[in-house]
């Protein structure tokens, strides 16, 4: 029986653009940190068009969601400019420990993060990093934590201005909300309850949309990306423990 190849999710194609659904778990392209993987969005969606893929930005990962390839290396350098000029908005879902404020920003600069597991950075610079935040509802479980007799979480909205390494994640635990998931910046005890209770072995970011301009047309275009599966069925659980705000 012959073997079908995997493919990924189109959200949007034309002569020039591509994007797909990455699910959460699969690298972007190949990459040193992950020299064993054999899978990545870049090849499976070469093979599955036919055609050679430029990344145009990134998503780690254990995020899930929308990912934006060009088709050719001029477009490439077209939508580089605009994501380096701050002239794409992102949209990011989160589930956090704790009652977010409904709405905050965070301007906190944020050091490089060395690329390779065995290497250090001995100097690293600060780059400014921005993230607008906003709560979209509040859980409130029967679980006690580590200082009160429920545990509290906040789906949320991410919005970032920059694209630093791990920026919301690392922005989240800036303000002590941690993303439900998180084996490097969130806290354990509630990843375990999450997999005990909701069964979820997954981080709980997803990127959702993205607009810019067309690089040739300059049209306005808006892609939105459904929440994967895995993420939607734990909201769906979470829901008998919303709170009214």
């Amino acid at each position: 029986m012959t073997r079908q190849s995997e493919t990924l999710e189109i959200l949007l194609q034309d002569s020039q653009l591509i994007a797909v659904h990455k699910p959460a778990g699969l690298l972007v392209h190949k990459s040193p940190i992950d020299h064993h993987e054999t899978r990545y969005a870049m090849r499976i969606l070469r093979d599955q068009i036919g055609q050679w893929v430029y990344p145009i930005h990134r998503l780690d990962k254990a995020t899930s969601g929308l990912l934006l390839f060009a088709l050719d290396a001029e477009t490439a350098r077209r939508m580089g400019e605009q994501f380096e000029n701050k002239r794409v908005d992102k949209s990011y879902l989160a589930l956090v420990r704790g009652f977010m404020p409904e709405i905050i920003s965070v301007d906190h600069p944020l050091k490089d993060i060395a690329v390779f597991k065995n290497e250090k950075c001995d100097q690293p610079t600060e780059r400014p990093a921005v993230t607008h935040f906003h709560t979209l509802a509040q859980y409130e479980l029967p679980f006690p934590d580590e200082r009160f007799a429920s545990s509290r979480y906040s789906l949320v909205r991410a919005q970032p201005e920059t694209g630093r390494k791990h920026q919301i994640r690392r922005h989240l635990k800036h303000l002590s909300h941690p993303i439900i998931g998180d084996v490097r910046y969130g806290k354990g005890p509630h990843n375990r309850l999450f997999r005990e209770q909701f069964g979820s072995q997954r981080l709980l970011l997803a990127a959702t949309d993205l607009k810019f301009q067309h690089p040739y047309s300059g049209q306005s275009i808006i892609i939105h990306c459904p929440l994967a599966l895995d993420f939607q069925e734990t909201l769906r659980k979470l829901e008998p423990f919303k709170v009214s705000r």
